[in-house]
C-alpha cells in the first residue's frame, strides 16, 4: 500500500508492505471477534442458555449454513439488517440464503423498528 501526500515543497511517499496491512486487518478482525464472543457468552450465561461459540472465516452465507450442518443444529437463528429491496438485491441477504439452503429451521430476528435505516 502506498500513501502519497503532495506538498507544495515536496511529495512524501509512505510505502507499507501489503502483508503488513493484511496482518493488521486480520489482527483487528480477530480482536473484534473475540469481543463479540465474550459479550455473547456472558449474555447466554446470564440467561442460562447453552451455546457453542466459534469464529469461522469465509463467505458468511456459506459458512453459517455449513456450520449449522456440521454441528447438527436444531435451529439456526440469524439477524436481519432490515435492508430495503434494492440494497438487498445488490448486497445479497445472508438470512435469505440461510432460509433457502440450511437443512434445519431458520428463525430470522428483525431489528427493532427504531434502528431501521
Amino acid at each position: 500500500m502506498f500513501l502519497i501526500i503532495p506538498d507544495a515543497r515536496r511529495t512524501v511517499i509512505f510505502a507499507t508492505p501489503a502483508a503488513a496491512v493484511i496482518d493488521s486487518v486480520k489482527k483487528a478482525q480477530e480482536e473484534s471477534a473475540s469481543e463479540v464472543i465474550s459479550r455473547a457468552t456472558k449474555l447466554c450465561e446470564q440467561h442460562m442458555i447453552k451455546a457453542e461459540m466459534m469464529v469461522i472465516s469465509g463467505n458468511p452465507k456459506e459458512m453459517i449454513v455449513d456450520a449449522s450442518e456440521d454441528n447438527n443444529a436444531d435451529l439456526l437463528v440469524v439477524g436481519s439488517r432490515g435492508l430495503g429491496q434494492i440494497k438487498r438485491a445488490f448486497l445479497g441477504s445472508v438470512s435469505d440464503y440461510c432460509v433457502h439452503h440450511a437443512k434445519c429451521p431458520v428463525l430470522i430476528v428483525r431489528p427493532p423498528k427504531s434502528s431501521h435505516k
